[in-house]
């Protein structure tokens, strides 16, 4: 405050002295960071070349705790834990049961909901502790990542770290992760609903979990924009037609991952991994015979098990396909730095291994440890992408 007052008043004298001071006067007054308020004027900030890293690496970790958020719901699904916590408190439901008694009171609530009643209701207690756990486990993380990510944007605000557009964006992404808590309970709340019949599976809605997955990846690639943009600046490329061309295509490869990762969301939700193991028919049939055999035919796609798996499986393979293409075309374009030619391999790399882990996780019936790595590939090769198309984004002018 007093190093600006003193500044400005300098720039004055040199304004009032006129003649060729005046000139170094405005350049003075130029290269000044100003802020301006009701009351004053003052040098703004406290960003610096430290400040800016330590608010980039605070960024990456969070993205890396979102990862660990997705690998940990995932594994909770595929051991059908996600409905063995039957409510819902914000501090309360901190504190695990630690008693016999606080245990056999927990397991009576869930034995008074539809996944006990039709699908577990043999289950031991020894058995419901570990679901529990997983689920518990689940919950527990997404709360780490509440106070990793607010904690220190309020601290960051405070000291003046963060810029106005960091501000805004952190913000946005702060508001992403909160409606990212309340999406899961409302996803749970579904498989606690008393209406599934006796030969039903109790499972929460592919809607609801396609929801729940796909802000996951959204925050997930908020947070590794931004933590990019802080520690990864841009190197400058050629602002050329074949660049520009190539941009749109990285776009569209990164829209296109993101897309198949959500339908395999709906694959999750429906079992629909169980309904046709063989690869590259299916039963074998190119088309099979119950691909449509749903009224009205729209909702085949998204509540048909065998639509769902097919769309899945067409998706997966026009994603290579694109992977492959883009990464032929950024080979062949020139003038871009060896960042670029990385992040492309290791985005061809994945793809591929991606698919592999698809079809070895189809043909195997879908154990639990293939199924969790196939899901978490889905975000690597986002991540691949995202980086691909960080690196190619148009540099402000």
């Amino acid at each position: 405050m007093m190093y600006g007052s003193w500044c400005i008043r300098r720039i004055a004298s040199s304004l009032r002295r006129g003649g060729q001071s005046t000139n170094v006067a405005f350049k003075q007054l130029k290269s000044l960071p100003i802020q301006h308020s009701r009351h004053s004027v003052t040098v703004a900030t406290n960003i610096n070349t430290g400040t800016r890293k330590v608010v980039g690496w605070w960024l990456a970790g969070c993205c890396g705790m979102t990862v660990g958020a997705v690998v940990i719901g995932g594994v909770t699904r595929l051991t059908e834990s996600g409905l063995s916590m039957v409510d819902w408190h914000l501090i309360k439901g901190m504190k695990p049961p630690h008693t016999e008694e606080e245990w056999m009171e927990e397991f009576g609530k869930y034995q008074q909901y539809p996944e006990f009643k039709i699908l577990n209701h043999d289950m031991t207690l020894k058995e419901f502790k570990f679901i529990w756990h997983m689920e518990y486990g689940h919950r527990m993380w997404g709360r780490m990542i509440g106070v990793a990510y607010f904690l220190p944007m309020f601290y960051f605000m405070g000291r003046g770290w963060l810029n106005k557009g960091m501000k805004i964006r952190t913000g946005l992404l702060g508001g992403l992760l909160v409606f990212q808590g309340l999406l899961g309970w409302y996803m749970v709340k579904s498989g606690l609903e008393d209406n599934f019949k006796s030969s039903d599976i109790p499972r929460v809605s592919q809607y609801r979990l396609a929801s729940h997955l796909g802000s996951a990846f959204l925050l997930y690639t908020g947070l590794l924009w931004s933590s990019l943009s802080i520690l990864l600046p841009q190197k400058p490329i050629p602002t050329t037609k074949a660049i520009g061309s190539l941009r749109r295509l990285v776009y569209s490869t990164k829209g296109l991952v993101f897309i198949t990762a959500l339908s395999g969301a709906f694959v999750a939700g429906l079992d629909a991994g169980l309904t046709y193991n063989t690869y590259p028919k299916m039963a074998d049939r190119w088309l099979p015979s119950d691909l449509l055999g749903f009224k009205p035919k729209w909702l085949n796609f998204f509540e048909n098990p065998t639509t769902v798996q097919f769309d899945h499986r067409l998706l997966g393979h026009a994603t290579l396909a694109l992977v492959t293409y883009t990464w032929y075309k950024v080979r062949k374009t020139p003038g871009l730095h060896p960042r670029i030619l990385l992040a492309s391999n290791l985005m061809l790399g994945m793809g591929w291994l991606q698919v592999i882990l698809g079809i070895s996780t189809l043909l195997t019936f879908v154990p639990t440890h293939l199924a969790a790595t196939h899901q978490s590939g889905s975000l690597t090769l986002l991540s691949f992408t995202v980086w691909l198309a960080h690196e190619l984004k148009r540099i402000p002018k």
